[in-house]
């Protein structure tokens, strides 16, 4: 299993349509993808999974792989994450 952990940057945090992105992006992989908040994981192969954390501007979450190809899944995600200003990894955090 690989743990990566973002903080959220858009302004409306995770609404619709970084959310459609995520879930288009996760269901690319045949394994399995989780999005932790809080106490709380979900498949980030579920819009409404995702839609129902209330993730907002500002806060922390986990993306978890596991299965086959984790890393590439994992690696992936940081990249969509940066490039639709979704959120930043916890390293670029400062």
């Amino acid at each position: 299993m690989f743990l990566e952990k973002f903080r959220i940057t858009d302004k409306m945090g995770i609404h619709a349509r970084p959310a459609t992105k995520l879930v288009q992006t996760a269901n690319k992989f045949k394994f399995n993808i989780y999005l932790g908040f809080e106490e709380t994981q979900v498949n980030m192969k579920s819009i409404t999974g995702i839609m129902t954390l209330g993730i907002a501007n500002g806060m922390i979450v986990e993306v978890m792989t596991e299965g086959e190809d984790e890393r590439e899944a994992l690696q992936t995600l940081c990249e969509l994450f940066e490039k639709e200003c979704i959120g930043v990894a916890a390293e670029a955090i400062s």
